[in-house]
């Protein structure tokens, strides 16, 4: 049955995701925080009870709270299998306070025919309850293999060169080989992160990280290194995720500053680019 291309524009139930110090902290090291220098200037992001030292929440961890129930159902039936996340996006009005209560909402933006797929857009808006203000907004596409091929608009086309000249930052992150195990812990429990049958029968030799906790290593990298580590500084970031990436590989984030307030990006393994199109801004 093909996908149900009428159900763009369907709107979310307003769902309500709370978070405490603990999930900003356990999500932090999920990323790697902390994992070169334990006792160093992370402690801010993973640690709550450092002398001198207060927590405050990266940039990334709105990408692990719940939304969207019920966007891919309007859809219809397909093989949830063949669901791969193709690119992310986080935007933020301010730092994230360390707890608290947000009100999310999310639209179903687009359904394009990529031919060999289709690719499903979705953004996610969050405003904090006690107040009303927007804390964040995500966007979400994926990627759903064998369900292109209707004759629909391709959708958008985004090309992205990387400057021809040096870096202005390269940062190389390593990953543990158990990082997925804890990543997991965040919220995204697929097996495809985990289980070694599942990630087979998905076509991989063994379970893969998750892209979005590539993407938290990515946000650690642009904040540290154009943001001066301060969260308040951080805008928004946005990446299209390009090869799978395995745990224990190390990743290399190259960063070069255009001008006032924007960067662009790519992150490799050594096997190859897993983050292209890459996209920052900042304060």
């Amino acid at each position: 049955m093909p996908l149900n291309v009428d159900a763009v524009g369907f709107v979310s139930a307003p769902v309500e995701v709370t978070w405490s110090s603990k999930d900003a902290l356990l999500y932090a090291v999920g990323v790697g925080a902390g994992a070169l220098d334990p006792t160093g200037f992370e402690l801010e992001f993973t640690t709550e009870n450092s002398e001198d030292v207060v927590q405050r929440v990266l940039p990334t961890f709105p990408v692990v709270l719940a939304g969207g129930q019920g966007i891919y159902a309007a859809l219809g039936t397909f093989d949830r299998t063949m669901l791969v996340h193709g690119e992310q996006a986080v935007a933020l009005d301010g730092a994230l306070p360390v707890e608290g209560t947000a009100e999310s909402v999310t639209t179903l933006t687009g359904v394009y025919d990529k031919g060999s797929g289709a690719l499903v857009v979705t953004e996610t808006v969050a405003t904090e309850v006690s107040t009303g203000r927007r804390l964040w907004a995500t966007t979400s596409s994926a990627f759903i293999r064998g369900e292109g091929g209707w004759g629909g608009d391709r959708g958008p086309s985004q090309r992205f060169a990387v400057p021809d000249r040096p870096a202005d930052h390269t940062v190389v992150y390593p990953t543990r080989p158990d990082q997925a195990l804890l990543y997991r812990l965040s919220g995204d429990r697929n097996p495809l992160h985990s289980d070694p049958r599942f990630a087979a029968r998905a076509g991989f030799e063994r379970p893969i990280l998750h892209g979005l906790c590539t993407f938290g290593f990515t946000g650690r990298a642009v904040l540290h290194a154009c943001c001066g580590s301060d969260p308040d500084r951080f805008g928004s970031m946005t990446g299209r995720f390009s090869k799978p990436v395995f745990p224990g590989e190390a990743l290399t984030v190259t960063i070069w500053e255009e001008g006032e307030g924007s960067a662009v990006f790519q992150t490799a393994t050594p096997a190859g680019t897993v983050i292209d199109g890459g996209r920052a801004t900042y304060r």
